[in-house]
């Protein structure tokens, strides 16, 4: 029995030095192939990660390989988006026609196009999930789900779709549904993961985030009248000066909007992490994570200046840092019996996450 409560449940032992060497190679052999390495590539930095990460007593590890994930992302391409293009080339004959029945039919094959885009991707989510689950070990015992993903990419469609066409207001309780309905389909070993999140106390950061445009727009519209009242514009005699004004006004107030729009953005993201992670058991251990705004900023400014100072070079280190950031906020207390702690008898799958790379929806 392990007991997780003064002691952290989970450690990271990584660093960008150990690191170094595996992302560069990974990056020369990238070119080199013209990018097939890609995947290669991620396995031995998922390999790495997942090594140098505690639970409890004992590392991860990383059992999945650069094989499974080309012949998943092949297999995508085959599949699913070899006829998709075949669809979309009839979708573009059928509006040069010219007729109405031909625009009409385009239309509608068209919207269908993007309906399925659209679920295919909550399948992508999912089965990237399973997958990774079903990869990482720990004291020999993995994860996985015997769920295929199909229901939960519908649920994904008209959730969102729902969510979206409320005005939006309903986008924090499709978030935080689907990510109930995810989890609740997941296990590890012989322990279903349980989430009950709620959305309650998302909607105030969301509110924000939602009237945050209209509030700056109404406030540019108030500058403007303002300035013109003052006797700025050029018609009431302030010559030369007057498009300068506007011109620098309007930048500074635009670069205000990406400010403001961006730490709402994280603020509301934080506390989606909380919340939704914080819902999250697995057996007796209940989960925290207790990353806040300010660390999700100097995560994505030390990222950004990385990137910047480096000349694109150091996004090789982004999968690195979101890795660490992640495991070092991550939080576990409860326990939990070895002696019952059996082997998963979920249905491996065969392939990697090839939907959700062919989407281009991958982190690392």
């Amino acid at each position: 029995m392990h007991d997780q409560g003064e002691r952290g449940a989970f450690e990271f032992y990584g660093s960008w030095r150990e690191y170094a060497p595996i992302a560069f190679t990974n990056l020369l052999l990238t070119i080199v192939t013209l990018g097939l390495y890609n995947f290669w590539g991620r396995t031995r930095t998922r390999r790495y990660l997942w090594s140098q990460t505690r639970f409890i007593d004992d590392r991860l590890e990383w059992t999945g390989t650069g094989r499974e994930l080309m012949l998943g992302y092949f297999m995508a391409m085959l599949l699913v988006f070899v006829p998709l293009g075949a669809l979309n080339l009839l979708v573009g004959v059928l509006a040069l026609r010219g007729t109405p029945a031909g625009a009409a039919a385009a239309a509608l094959l068209f919207l269908l196009l993007y309906l399925f885009l659209f679920m295919l991707g909550g399948v992508a989510i999912f089965r990237a999930l399973r997958y990774r689950l079903s990869r990482t070990y720990w004291h020999g015992i993995r994860g996985g789900s015997d769920d295929q993903g199909f229901r939960y990419g519908f649920t994904y469609l008209w959730r969102m779709m729902l969510g979206s066409a409320a005005f939006g207001l309903l986008v924090p309780w499709a978030l935080v549904s689907l990510w109930n309905e995810r989890w609740n389909a997941m296990s590890f070993g012989p322990y279903p993961f349980r989430s009950g999140a709620s959305s309650d106390g998302l909607m105030r950061r969301y509110l924000l985030f939602y009237l945050l445009p209209v509030a700056l727009a109404l406030g540019g519209i108030l500058l403007v009248v303002i300035s013109l009242m003052l006797g700025v514009s050029p018609r009431m005699g302030a010559g030369p000066v007057a498009p300068l004004f506007l011109i620098v006004g309007f930048v500074l107030f635009y670069l205000l909007f990406l400010a403001l729009f961006g730490l709402i953005s994280l603020s509301f993201y934080a506390a989606y992490f909380r919340q939704a992670i914080g819902a999250l058991t697995l057996g007796n251990l209940e989960f925290e994570f207790t990353a806040r705004t300010r660390d999700w900023l100097k995560l994505m400014l030390g990222t950004l200046a990385l990137v910047v100072c480096t000349l694109g070079v150091g996004s090789i280190f982004i999968g690195y840092r979101n890795w660490a950031f992640f495991i070092r906020h991550l939080r576990a207390y409860g326990t939990l019996e070895l002696d019952q702690f059996t082997q998963s008898d979920t249905r491996a799958p065969g392939q990697g996450e090839g939907l959700f790379d062919s989407l281009d929806m991958g982190a690392f």
